[in-house]
């Protein structure tokens, strides 16, 4: 009898995982692909948590490559598309020369893009910022916290990326005919160590700059370290992007002039709810030419705190 009653257990044991398997093999992947480890993507994480509790019917994950390289991104793709994700939200590393590779996923799986957009692909829209917008954001932060004009330096992560390249294209814009000059950009790979030693290397190199900028949320952060350790902290005007904990307290101390900030949150949660939908039917949430434009905004020392405040209730701190 007791093994009777046992192997009863045993099946009803197995029944129950196979049923909760089988309910999870039901749920629609969606996937979000970031391009390269940074605590940036965070934020976007978080929205897309709070898009999980409003779509149960879909299995919703979070993707980062093991390193910011366009072959390594396209393998987390791939292996999303063999597995039967529905759809994918991804953050191009290299959109020019990735335009093929996400054709070929555009082909198997609903494809959306963030952050860095790639408009020749065939993708259904764009979720994200207005990167040349962001730019010009920082353009006007360059001529006000230098009014005499002065040679500024700028570091990102990748080069070659339509965020990247937008940023660069919106501060030069903006500041064209003053006596503050853009004279170069050094990339870093989204390498942290490498990011820190471009910094050191333009101190050494340039007793004259006169500001840095950095354009991707880590970039910032490196900036300042470097800065601190030279003792050149209250020597040289920082202009950050993005609202990473060490660029805030920057702001909030005064060491760093001010910040343009994205929405990633919103990127995560209405992108996912977004593209729900649009495997539903419903596509009326994409306009004309695809492109869903997140503002962005400036963070000073005037409005730090409250955003500050706004953060921790995003990320539940």
């Amino acid at each position: 009898m007791q093994r009777l009653l046992l192997s009863a257990a045993s099946v009803a044991l197995v029944m129950a995982f196979g049923l909760g398997s089988a309910n999870a093999a039901d749920k629609k992947v969606l996937a979000f692909v970031v391009n390269g480890a940074s605590d940036f993507w965070k934020i976007a994480e978080a929205g897309v948590k709070k898009a999980q509790g409003e779509l149960p019917k879909y299995d919703l994950q979070f993707k980062y490559p093991e390193q910011a390289a366009a072959a390594v991104q396209q393998r987390v793709m791939d292996d999303l598309v063999a597995a039967g994700a529905a759809g994918i939200m991804v953050s191009s590393v290299d959109p020019k020369n990735q335009t093929e590779q996400l054709n070929k996923v555009a082909s198997q799986t609903v494809l959306f893009t963030t952050d860095s957009d790639a408009p020749q692909s065939k993708r259904v829209a764009y979720i994200g910022s207005s990167n040349t917008d962001l730019g010009k954001e920082a353009g006007k932060m360059m001529l006000k916290a230098l009014p005499n004009g002065g040679k500024c330096v700028g570091f990102v992560g990748l080069p070659g990326a339509d965020n990247a390249r937008e940023r660069i294209e919106g501060v030069k814009e903006t500041i064209k005919g003053s006596k503050v000059e853009l004279v170069d950009v050094r990339g870093d790979e989204i390498d942290q160590t490498r990011a820190k030693r471009n910094v050191e290397d333009i101190i050494a190199a340039m007793p004259d700059v006169s500001c840095l900028v950095g354009f991707y949320s880590y970039n910032t952060p490196r900036i300042y370290e470097a800065l601190k350790e030279a003792g050149k902290l209250d020597k040289i005007k920082i202009i950050g992007f993005d609202e990473d904990p060490i660029t805030l307290g920057g702001v909030k101390e005064g060491s760093i002039v001010g910040t343009v900030v994205q929405q990633p949150f919103e990127w995560g949660y209405q992108g996912m709810k977004l593209m729900a939908k649009y495997l539903e039917g419903d596509k009326s949430g994409i306009p004309a030419g695809g492109i869903i434009i997140v503002p962005g905004k400036v963070i000073d020392k005037s409005n730090v705190d409250d955003f500050m405040g706004q953060m921790k209730q995003m990320l539940h701190k």
